[in-house]
């Protein structure tokens, strides 16, 4: 058995290696191969010595070529990449100060509401023509090829509906797959410290892939959070690809790549998860995956337009876009396990607040749900005293509607009308409260 190691240059994540595995092990000779994105290499293992002009011609038909691949510096030295950032970054600024002049982004932003799934469709757009999507695409494309084959008369609305079959089938997919994600949540009844973890590692894995996006830091080109690149072989994917086309095939392909190894799907998958429902995991899924479809459905389209100078501008807008989201599910994460960072200066705060009083021993808290978050927001109560928490619920088609408080381990669904939550503080400090998802913070101050 012969052991040859190939240097291969522009892999990047665990998709490049099922690429370029998939074509390698088509020749004859070859026993087995083994694929290192982070090494840049293709060890292959065969019979007799490779024809290295082959070989090249297959790694190139994958989209990437033989040899060594400089090493690439942790910031980047390219000051147009600095202009392009700013330039993107004044223009989300002007759109953010006029849409906040409008009222748009006075909306709730829950997983199963209307402004929280636009948030999720976002992320798909950016993921649809963005990173760890080459395998999909090659998938695309190759269930297109192999129809035009079949049908070499076809006009181009027929040529097109593999590309339909395919998608149709991958939205309905995400939606089936996310709801069983989303009752998986809700099957382990997860503490608000956990549903915190999830959050944060939903911001982490979105902060990465931004940066990425923004091209400041090269080195993170390599960095990457996927599942085992073996999950699309043990599922079939490769074998309905070799399969003659049909559109059957072409829906089966489709549906399967819910499982391909894609930082944006896993961090999205966290998210439907996190929410613990059927029917939010399914909308987030799904939304995710129309999200995508414009990318997918415009392979030779969209990718031939948004490319050059124009996409390293598109991608500074999307991977702002995206770390800003970051850092958004970042901080609701933090609120969520109560280990929020406190800016606020202890000076600030009214030690002689009058919105608690004390009826026969019980200290009385009146505060107002809205779907915009609590009011007040802040209390100071005392240690050792029960505590009576009146919450008057305006409406339930928010996140706010869905109170916790970690320190207490308190989690409430809150009904409309008047919400009785009783307590005694035992120490003195304070005892954060948000909903579900960690955007609407508030807090207890307990004094002695």
């Amino acid at each position: 058995m012969i052991k040859t190691v190939i240097p291969i240059k522009g892999m990047h994540c665990k998709s490049c290696e099922i690429l370029i595995s998939d074509k390698l092990t088509e020749v004859n000779n070859v026993k087995s191969v083994k694929l290192s994105f982070k090494a840049k290499t293709a060890t292959v293992y065969s019979d007799r010595p490779l024809n290295m002009a082959h070989i090249s011609s297959l790694i190139q038909e994958a989209g990437y070529e033989i040899g060594d691949e400089n090493p690439k510096a942790w910031i980047s030295t390219n000051m147009r990449d600095y202009t392009d950032l700013g330039t993107a970054a004044l223009v989300l600024l002007i759109l953010y100060v006029l849409g906040s002049g409008l009222g748009l982004f006075n909306l709730n932003l829950t997983g199963g509401e209307p402004t929280g799934l636009l948030v999720v469709l976002v992320i798909g757009l950016t993921a649809g023509v963005s990173t760890c999507m080459a395998l999909v695409g090659g998938l695309v494309l190759g269930v297109s090829a192999s129809h035009n084959e079949k049908h070499p008369a076809a006009t181009s609305f027929q040529k097109f509906r593999p590309h339909l079959y395919f998608n149709a089938a991958r939205i309905i997919a995400y939606f089936v797959l996310g709801g069983v994600v989303g009752m998986i949540g809700k099957a382990f009844q997860f503490s608000s410290s956990v549903l915190g973890t999830l959050t944060i590692a939903v911001g982490m894995v979105m902060l990465v892939l931004g940066f990425k996006l923004i091209e400041i830091f090269p080195r993170l080109a390599n960095a990457n959070f996927t599942l085992p690149a073996g999950i699309s072989r043990f599922l079939g994917i490769k074998r309905h690809h070799d399969k003659e086309y049909s559109h059957t095939n072409a829906m089966v392909m489709g549906g399967l790549t819910f499982f391909l190894p894609c930082g944006f799907t896993q961090a999205m998958q966290l998210y439907a998860m996190s929410t613990g429902n059927f029917l939010a995991g399914a909308l987030i899924m799904m939304v995710f995956a129309i999200g995508t479809a414009p990318g997918l459905l415009s392979i030779g389209g969209l990718t031939s337009i948004v490319k050059g100078a124009a996409a390293k501008m598109f991608f500074k807008f999307a991977g702002l876009i995206v770390i800003a989201l970051a850092l958004f599910n970042i901080s609701n994460g933090l609120n969520l396990t109560g280990w929020a960072f406190d800016f606020s200066a202890s000076s600030t705060v009214d030690l002689q607040s009058t919105n608690v009083t004390v009826e026969n021993g019980v200290q009385i808290v009146n505060m107002t749900q809205t779907a915009y978050g609590y009011s007040p927001n802040q209390f100071v109560i005392k240690k050792d005293l029960p505590v009576k928490w009146i919450v008057n619920s305006e409406t339930n088609r928010s996140c706010a509607a869905s109170l916790t408080v970690p320190k207490l381990d308190i989690a409430q669904n809150l009904t409309i009308g008047e919400n009785i939550i009783q307590f005694t503080p035992t120490e003195v400090g304070k005892i954060k409260f948000t909903c579900s998802m960690g955007m609407y913070p508030g807090e207890f101050i307990v004094i002695q």
